[in-house]
């Protein structure tokens, strides 16, 4: 009994070691894509909340789940979302010292979810796969080119990833031929208890929009109560794996309620909520940021035309020109 509590107090220290070993936080901004390039004005924002990471997202679209090819890099895209859009993107961002996280991720007509996205026979299968596996090695050899530093092999996708676990394996193994830098996966909130190939990557990736708090106005006190169960869990997956925990997106709205549930995005909560918002965020800070084994993360969505982003009537997840921006620039400053 003594030799397995050894044994257990051995793996724990090389776990505590190994989050350690990872370095200052990422203190991230989720850069939103636009019509256009980016300039110096519209990295300085960022340099000035104090971030030293920001996650690109160049997207690939798939009409419906009976067309399931991933078409990307099309002329009725916008350029940010483009290769060479994140490509212009990452240089200019480097070049203010800022570390990059390259995250390509799909986008379903009508903004169907994608972790719902399931094929019914092997053909349609097939088409996914192969076009997922286009798209995604492609900026796999971006992210090598331009030496980003963590690569997202996928957002979302549950229902792809649990029915086809030998195609994410393989794939897996391909991006790693190509990619010589640190490898993560976005799972969502619900789902990364399940992902199956964690052993495989670098960081746990969570996108982090957990029920915390069914308050209107939610306190930073209630919120990192409803953390409690929440952050055991997240600790326990870290444990198992012995990876460190990254927040491949976390943030609220500025809306009523916006902890009860922080996923929602839909445009009928309309009930602006600046404090709701700067306490729950807070509470996020508080609960996971001084914890060995938790890497950081990147806060969902940061805007290049920062004048003209977020704003004391935005009810969206922005931080800009709101409260939230000074815990944001408050918290990062102290990694």
């Amino acid at each position: 009994m003594k030799f397995v509590k050894f044994l257990f107090l051995i793996f724990c220290l090389q776990l505590q070691v190994s989050c350690k070993g990872q370095g200052p936080k990422v203190n991230g901004v989720s850069f939103v894509a636009s019509r256009d390039t980016i300039l110096e004005k519209h990295v300085t924002p960022v340099v000035n909340v104090n971030a030293n990471y920001a996650a690109i997202m160049p997207f690939g679209f798939i009409r419906d789940s009976k067309q399931p090819e991933v078409i990307y890099n099309s002329n009725r895209q916008w350029y940010g979302e483009s290769k060479a859009g994140s490509q212009q993107y990452i240089e200019a961002l480097k070049k203010r010292q800022l570390k990059i996280m390259l995250k390509p991720q799909i986008w379903i007509s009508r903004g169907e979810f994608t972790g719902f996205l399931k094929m019914t026979t092997e053909s349609e299968w097939k088409i996914l796969e192969d076009s997922y596996s286009e798209f995604i090695l492609e900026f796999a050899q971006l992210a090598q080119e331009t030496q980003t530093d963590i690569f997202c092999i996928g957002t979302e996708l549950e229902q792809f990833v649990v029915n086809r676990p030998d195609y994410w394996n393989q794939l897996i193994v391909k991006i790693k031929a190509i990619y010589k830098g640190k490898l993560t996966y976005a799972a969502n909130w619900d789902e990364f208890k399940r992902t199956p190939f964690w052993d495989q990557l670098d960081f746990i990736g969570v996108d982090a929009y957990f029920p915390v708090s069914d308050s209107q106005t939610p306190t930073m006190a209630e919120c990192m109560q409803g953390w409690i169960s929440h952050k055991k869990t997240i600790r326990d997956v870290s444990s198992t794996h012995g990876k460190p925990i990254l927040f491949t997106e976390f943030g609220y709205r500025s809306v009523d309620f916006s902890a009860k549930e922080p996923w929602k995005s839909d445009r009928s909560m309309t009930t602006v909520n600046l404090e709701a918002q700067k306490n729950a965020t807070q509470a996020i800070f508080e609960t996971f940021w001084d914890e060995d084994w938790f890497a950081g993360g990147f806060i969902w969505k940061w805007h290049h035309n920062y004048e003209s982003a977020g704003g004391a009537s935005n009810t969206m997840f922005t931080p800009q020109n709101k409260p939230v921006e000074s815990v944001l620039r408050r918290y990062y400053s102290d990694q």
